[in-house]
């Protein structure tokens, strides 16, 4: 059985909103209370503002409740901007349903009781992936986010698998963003972003994924036997295509002219990327952070040489 910390990644507190006693023991019976916290409520008032003192990680809620019903708490959760992350499980029983439609709910799942415990468990471990899955992806590259890379590379260190990480950083491009402004920023780095896909699925193989960091800052993983390939690839895509983001004149030049962190008017060199790679060989590391700083020794030396590179930690030979 899968463990539900393992989707959101840590111990999980549910409130559940039920005057059904039985409903709630088939609920609070799916997993092990070693992981997470059930608080059950009989109103809906009395859980709404609770929400708003110590917010849960998933709200289950029936449809009728005394005071506030189920499909109005879940709207008013849904339209706060800083609790709509929360997610939302609507329990309806068969009577429930005609009259109802999708405008009416505001809702991550929706459940049907009576129904047996292993689609009760199914439908909510389907609802809290969606919600963490959308929370966690990029907002313009669409690629998973921090957690989903923490998350993924953890997974492969805990299973003792050998693979590469692999950091790329874009150089020069904060005065790039400067002089064309965000929305041709935007486009470098959707730009970047298909190129890193694109290089990773061309290999066909797993260990594969690739997640936005954040900014200018992306990872991908793959097996070691190909990634100094893909990054061959990826750095020669990248350089063929990178110049052609720049007006005429400064493609020409290959340069342009921009303010430095100090102020200063300086000549930037067109963008480049530089990758730093992480080998986990023989289960060497434990815990991504050991990954992340060796990373980040790998990158101050990559980033001091000119041009798209990349470095390759060989220790471990």
């Amino acid at each position: 059985m899968q463990k539900l910390s393992d989707i959101v990644g840590h111990p999980l507190r549910i409130f559940l909103l039920t005057q059904d006693a039985e409903l709630a023991a088939s609920f609070q019976g799916l997993w092990p209370t070693d992981q997470l916290t059930w608080t059950v409520f009989s109103d809906g008032q009395s859980a709404l503002e609770q929400v708003f003192v110590e917010p849960p990680d998933l709200v289950i809620a029936e449809r009728f409740l005394p005071g506030i019903g189920g499909v109005e708490l879940l709207r008013n959760l849904k339209e706060e901007n800083v609790y709509r992350q929360i997610c939302a499980i609507l329990v309806l029983r068969d009577q429930d349903v005609p009259g109802l439609t999708s405008t009416d709910l505001a809702t991550d799942a929706l459940i049907i009781v009576p129904t047996s415990d292993d689609r009760l468990r199914l439908r909510t471990e389907l609802g809290l992936k969606r919600i963490t899955t959308t929370l966690d992806v990029n907002p313009l590259t669409r690629l998973p986010g921090n957690s989903s890379i923490i998350n993924t590379t953890q997974r492969l260190l805990s299973n003792g698998a050998d693979f590469a990480l692999a950091y790329v950083d874009m150089d020069n491009f904060k005065p790039y963003n400067d002089k064309y402004g965000f929305s041709r920023g935007d486009e470098m780095l959707l730009m970047t972003a298909r190129l890193i896909v694109n290089t990773v699925s061309a290999q066909q193989c797993q260990p594969s994924f690739v997640g936005h960091v954040g900014g200018d800052d992306f990872v991908f993983i793959l097996p070691i036997g190909v990634i100094e390939h893909a990054c061959e690839r990826l750095v020669s895509d990248f350089d063929a295509i990178a110049p052609s983001f720049y007006d005429p004149a400064d493609r020409k030049r290959k340069s342009i002219l921009s303010c430095d962190r100090q102020g200063h008017e300086l000549a930037f060199p067109i963008i480049s990327i530089s990758i730093s790679i992480v080998q986990n060989i023989e289960a060497r590391y434990t815990h991504y952070a050991q990954l992340s700083h060796v990373a980040g020794q790998l990158k101050r030396i990559a980033k001091a040489t000119v041009g798209s590179n990349y470095v390759i930690d060989r220790r471990h030979q």
